[in-house]
């Protein structure tokens, strides 16, 4: 599968010197000071009031020169500083000098002049200044301040998770992603392909299988593509303990998936049904075979034709002692039989009688392997488009050879 990559550039802010000026503006330096508490010393007022001059004609650079000067007084006061810093943030961030924006931001949200009501504000045009200067780290503690405070813009929000995994903290994003798609979920909301698609790449990052493997279970849920099932598919059979015996079970959620896409994935779906005893469903995989043109074509078309009329002479064979079989089966002391024999039946469209001897065989007990069982009779339910009952049997497979990976799996396909 290939993981969408995280597109930094669609998902930016799109940030302006305009939104950034508006985000931050400074009060006006002039008349607006003669109602305040507090005043500017003349030295550090005059040079400020030409910068703010500057400001509005949009010369950044003019600001920043006559805002250094203001500062050079030296000796400031907390309020002088304060407006000191909240004018060069504006000046920084028209010119597009990011950092010396957030450094002097960080100075106005430390201030103790800062005004109670405006620190949300300034909070929120901080997190966007940290994310424009591609300081993740920031972005993500300046987020979680903002949100403590009581932040709760969804734009603003919706920028830790990236800030966390632009900033290599991908365990921490996943943990996130997973709290987020939880409560999506519990809310009967639709996570967002990008949130999916980053809590796979979180645990790819960190090499995590199993994260990996349960992301794209997740993603298969809500965008059941091909390639993702593929992928998900190959991985849980590939896990260690899998069984063998469980190979024609992948073949059937590949084929259930869409995702049978070469001619040996037909060639060797087919002869495991065969020695399965299903002839019925070996018919089924070569006849989509040769409608896909997988099988039929090329050379070795002659040797895909041998398998189709093998299948053709183990299903003329079997038609013909299925009633016989029936009563072997039933005769047995344990119920295997039974169970193998009602697949079978279901693998030719009986699905009420095949199911019945399935459900017998199962309470009948005895079996090889119960889990592997029940795993077979919720899939001929899926089958049989009995949904309901199918997830309840799959639900029922707890075993670890692979068994309740597939009944998951085969419930997911639904």
């Amino acid at each position: 599968m290939s993981l969408m990559t995280m597109k930094t550039h669609s998902n930016r802010i799109r940030l302006s010197a305009f939104v950034f000026l508006l985000a931050v503006q400074a009060p006006f330096i002039g008349s607006a000071f003669a109602a305040e508490k507090q005043s500017l010393r003349a030295e550090v007022g005059a040079p400020l009031q030409e910068a703010q001059k500057a400001l509005q004609a949009k010369d950044y650079k003019g600001a920043l020169a006559k805002i250094n000067a203001a500062e050079a007084v030296g000796k400031l006061t907390s309020y002088e500083s304060y407006i000191i810093n909240s004018l060069k943030a504006s000046a920084a961030l028209g010119g597009g000098d990011y950092k010396t924006a957030l450094t002097a931001f960080e100075q106005v949200l430390e201030s103790p002049e800062l005004p109670p009501a405006e620190k949300l504000q300034k909070y929120d045009a901080y997190v966007k200044i940290a994310y424009a200067s591609k300081d993740y780290n920031k972005t993500a503690e300046a987020i979680e301040k903002y949100k403590a405070a009581g932040g709760s813009n969804a734009e603003t929000l919706g920028l830790y998770v990236q800030s966390l995994y632009l900033a290599g903290k991908y365990k921490e994003a996943g943990v996130e992603l997973a709290s987020q798609i939880k409560s999506l979920e519990a809310a009967g909301k639709r996570p967002t392909d990008t949130q999916l698609q980053l809590l796979a790449s979180c645990a790819l990052k960190q090499n995590d299988m199993v994260a990996y493997t349960a992301a794209l279970e997740k993603i298969v849920t809500y965008t059941p593509k091909p390639d993702y099932w593929l992928d998900l598919t190959l991985r849980t059979s590939n896990k260690p303990g899998f069984s063998p015996n469980l190979t024609l079970d992948v073949y059937r959620l590949r084929k259930r998936t869409e995702t049978l896409q070469k001619t040996g994935d037909y060639m060797e779906a087919a002869q495991l049904a065969l020695q399965a005893g299903f002839p019925g469903e070996a018919q089924a995989f070569v006849d989509e075979g040769y409608a896909k043109k997988l099988l039929g074509e090329g050379a070795d078309a002659s040797r895909h034709q041998r398998l189709k009329d093998l299948v053709a002479k183990k299903l003329a064979d079997d038609k013909a002692t299925l009633a016989e079989g029936e009563k072997a089966a039933a005769a047995q002391a344990t119920g295997d039989a039974l169970v193998a024999t009602g697949f079978n039946l279901v693998a030719y469209g009986d699905f009420d009688k095949g199911i019945a001897l399935m459900e017998q065989g199962i309470a009948k007990g005895g079996l090889k392997s119960a889990d592997q069982a029940k795993l077979h009779l919720g899939y001929a339910q899926l089958l049989a488009g009995k949904k309901t009952e199918a997830k309840k049997t799959l639900a029922e497979v707890k075993a670890t050879d692979g068994s309740a990976d597939m009944a998951r799996l085969y419930t997911l396909a639904g």
